[in-house]
């Protein structure tokens, strides 16, 4: 079974259905686009959100987890910010855990991950960032990918 790239339909669906959200590889450098992501899905609430990365113990007052076994219950989506090379071993523990859904970030992709994660039936979403699909699913994104709070699509007069 090959992978195909899901669609925006697709995308939106998973993003919609998910409850639960593990960021593997989260940082708690503010300059990390991880702790970006992070941050803009725990402050949104969108998600109940837990954090993944055993170099650390605590992020916004949460507690991070060593491994996606060690958290306390199954996560709908697993967003990876890790190597590409590194990215098979991640979906080995989700696929053990029963995940619907492994998505790397941007500039991280593996066919390993594609076709063995689609294989196993789950949503493979590849290169792409769920912060960034999550707002402008939702009206947030502009150009720098922050909400202007503007829901037109005129422009203002200047």
């Amino acid at each position: 079974m090959s992978w195909v790239e899901p669609n925006a339909v697709k995308r939106l669906e998973i993003i919609q259905e998910a409850k639960t959200v593990a960021i593997v590889g989260v940082s708690s450098n503010r300059a990390r686009s991880s702790y970006f992501v992070a941050s803009y899905l725990k402050g949104g609430g969108y998600y109940k959100v837990y954090f993944v990365n055993p170099m650390i113990d605590q992020l916004f007052g949460d507690q991070v987890y060593a491994s996606l076994a060690d958290l306390p219950e199954v996560p709908d989506i697993v967003d990876v910010f890790r190597k590409s090379s590194e990215t098979p071993a991640v979906l080995d523990e989700a696929i053990a855990l029963g995940v619907k859904t492994i998505w790397l970030q941007l500039g991280v992709s593996n066919d390993e991950v594609a076709s063995r994660g689609t294989a196993a039936g789950l949503n493979v979403v590849m290169n792409k960032c769920l912060k960034i699909e999550h707002a402008r699913f939702h009206g947030g994104l502009h150009l720098a990918g922050f909400n202007t709070g503007v829901i037109s699509s005129r422009r203002a007069a200047l």
